[in-house]
């Protein structure tokens, strides 16, 4: 028999452990976020499937399209996070980098009237590839990727919790 209440507790679940996955973690801790996620992932689906092939209706399509899309958005996001800047490619901006800031000293004739820009082309290269690989590595670094989609639905479903993400178990 279908429960509601048991389905939006699975959600909720799930939801936390989403937001989880987007903070700090060792890789263990990364390895038991998926591993309950995928658990959970199975349980929505246990929950709603059997209505599904018991009701075939519009709403119910619907609800399971929904589920459908809810699932494959953790999907795209770790698609999203696998698929980093290559190694060629940091080679190549490396090149680039290294080539351009020797063009910039074969053109010093006027160093010391110029002093300033030649000092400026550098720092801009250097602060580029910070920026690029701080993007790249989204649980490190300064810039933080915080998933305020899921924590908004989280608080519109439980109200009573607060902004505070949940722990895992």
């Amino acid at each position: 028999m279908y429960c509601p209440a048991r389905t939006k507790d699975l959600l909720s679940q799930y939801l936390d452990q989403r937001i989880l996955f987007y903070s700090r973690q060792s890789k263990e801790k990364i390895q038991d976020i998926r591993h309950q996620t995928d658990e959970l992932q199975a349980a929505l689906w246990k929950e709603i499937l059997p209505i599904a092939r018991a009701q075939s209706t519009a709403t119910t399509a619907l609800v399971v399209s929904g589920m459908n899309d809810v699932l494959n958005s953790q999907g795209y996001v770790q698609a999203a996070w696998w698929n980093r800047i290559p190694y060629p490619a940091w080679a190549l901006m490396a090149a680039i980098a290294v080539c351009a800031n020797i063009l910039v000293g074969f053109g010093a004739r006027n160093f010391r009237k110029n002093i300033g820009l030649f000092m400026i082309f550098p720092f801009v290269v250097a602060v580029s590839f910070f920026l690029i690989a701080d993007i790249d590595s989204p649980r490190g670094g300064i810039i933080r990727i915080e998933p305020k989609n899921l924590i908004t639905l989280k608080q519109a479903l439980n109200p009573q919790i607060g902004t505070q993400p949940a722990t895992s178990k």
